[in-house]
């Protein structure tokens, strides 16, 4: 007489296991060799027309026209509030801030060291694809981000389009402003003046 038993209370001893590759599968590595696939490359690309998740089109080329029709037809989306704009001014400040300068006066820092070219100021000069600065729409500068223009490189691998958006509301209260952000202190010469008006 036989006795066979397949359980065991104690997790110590687990048992035999039979046909183990079935259940602990090989690992590989993200961007190593697997001879499975003709290319032998374990990292695949997607299938040809996926779309990632929450992906947003923007059904704009990259050319002039693209850009004048961005201008006529697109808008943001995101309602301004006071937590949109300090996003805004967050994300201005690390990825906008060293050409453009703190209040878009094309005096940032990376300006300063005299190597790079600065770009137009949001209250003067005029856009390298023609027209005033001042007179940039949320779909010029919605276009300019995504694409880049000039030595500016485009920022969609940095900013996704909430945070793109963000930024236009923000860089618009600079514009409105002469150039001046009205969320920061007052400038010392503007405090002398209050004091000598008192």
């Amino acid at each position: 007489m036989f006795t066979i038993s397949s359980c065991s209370n104690d997790p110590k001893k687990p048992g035999l296991e039979f046909m183990p590759d079935m259940y602990r599968s090989p690992s590989y590595e993200t961007y190593g060799v697997n001879r499975m696939f003709k290319d032998n490359m374990e990292a695949r690309l997607p299938v040809g027309g996926t779309i990632p998740r929450d992906f947003t089109f923007f059904n704009y080329p990259n050319t002039l026209e693209g850009y004048e029709a961005a201008s006529r037809d697109v808008h943001n989306p995101i309602a301004e509030t006071p937590e949109s704009l300090a996003e805004g001014k967050r994300l201005y400040t690390i990825m906008c801030m060293h050409c453009h300068g703190e209040t878009g006066q094309a005096d940032g820092s990376l300006i300063a060291t005299g190597k790079y070219p600065p770009p137009p100021s949001y209250s003067a000069g005029v856009s390298s694809r023609g027209g005033s600065m001042t007179d940039l729409t949320d779909g010029k500068m919605y276009h300019t981000i995504t694409y880049g223009v000039n030595l500016m490189g485009s920022h969609a691998a940095q900013m996704l389009p909430a945070e793109r958006w963000k930024v236009i509301q923000y860089v618009h209260q600079l514009k409105h402003v002469g150039g001046v952000d009205s969320t920061t202190a007052s400038s010392p010469a503007d405090s002398a003046k209050t004091t000598a008006s008192k």
